[in-house]
């Protein structure tokens, strides 16, 4: 974990990375790039700054493990795993066409990619027996696992949630982007998930309900996790959809969405000024 980027360094890499991810989405011309952009955020603090990898040994024995369990937000990942190094900008670039390796949701195929998921209500579940493997085998990586707000109505996160309790899974970091909407309309209005911080505590979870807009709270409430406490973790992102991309911030269609021309040059423009601001700081 040397050389580690700093809060300036990791916002402007996640807005760097946040124009690639609107390019492949619009290239592509398919993604659900409203989950993308607010779970952006956290995919970069996780890639660059919490999780111990080696795009360069992408199976290394003691890495730490990741879930997208909300598969269908892959385009983020993607263009996160490019940015790191997994995978080149030339595979991404075929992101949407014909027997492609990348597909809409993750696949082991792709090197950095530890499971298929995005079948909600998954996630979790492979990620309480990642957790239980390492404490089996005394070994010190840890997973982590990024659930959507919509997906919290699968009753299968909850039967995870109690074995994660039951088995002191304080190796187990879960976070649930709670961007308030989903693919028909508000998470509350579909089913409703508050309060959720008592719900999980309730479960017996270490639960931090944090912007996670701000890379930098993402990063201290990591970085300041009790890996030793006997509780599986769980971080609440409160996010925006469409995150930084004014014309889709908090609106429903941008669940899935490819934007037009004029769209994709606003939302470009847009993101292009605020690396320009972010790099006089670094």
């Amino acid at each position: 974990m040397d050389n580690l980027m700093s809060i300036p360094e990791l916002t402007l890499k996640c807005e760097q990375i946040r124009k690639r991810l609107v390019e492949v989405v619009y290239k592509a011309k398919a993604g659900h790039i409203g989950g993308d952009l607010s779970s952006l955020n956290a995919l970069t603090a996780l890639y660059f700054r919490i999780m111990n990898i080696d795009p360069q040994n992408p199976k290394m024995e003691n890495r730490d493990r990741f879930i997208m369990s909300k598969g269908h937000c892959v385009e983020a990942l993607y263009s996160v795993l490019e940015a790191k190094g997994f995978i080149s900008k030339e595979l991404v670039d075929t992101y949407g066409e014909y027997l492609s390796v990348l597909a809409g949701h993750p696949t082991i195929e792709v090197p950095g990619i530890e499971f298929n998921s995005g079948a909600l209500g998954h996630g979790l579940s492979i990620g309480v027996g990642c957790a239980i493997a390492a404490k089996m085998d005394k070994k010190s990586y840890r997973t982590y696992v990024l659930m959507g707000d919509g997906e919290q109505g699968e009753g299968s996160i909850y039967e995870a949630a109690m074995a994660g309790s039951n088995y002191n899974l304080d190796n187990l970091v879960a976070l649930i982007d709670r961007n308030g909407l989903q693919i028909s309309d508000t998470t509350e209005n579909v089913m409703k998930i508050e309060p959720i911080r008592d719900r999980w505590e309730a479960f017996g979870w270490d639960v931090h309900d944090i912007n996670g807009n701000s890379i930098e709270e993402i990063v201290n409430t990591l970085e300041n996790i009790d890996y030793n406490n006997g509780k599986p973790h769980l971080v609440i992102l409160r996010t925006t959809k469409g995150f930084h991309v004014s014309l889709m911030e908090n609106i429903l269609k941008w669940h899935h969405g490819v934007p037009s021309s004029e769209e994709y040059t606003q939302a470009i423009a847009e993101i292009e000024n605020r690396i320009e601001e972010l790099k006089k700081m670094c």
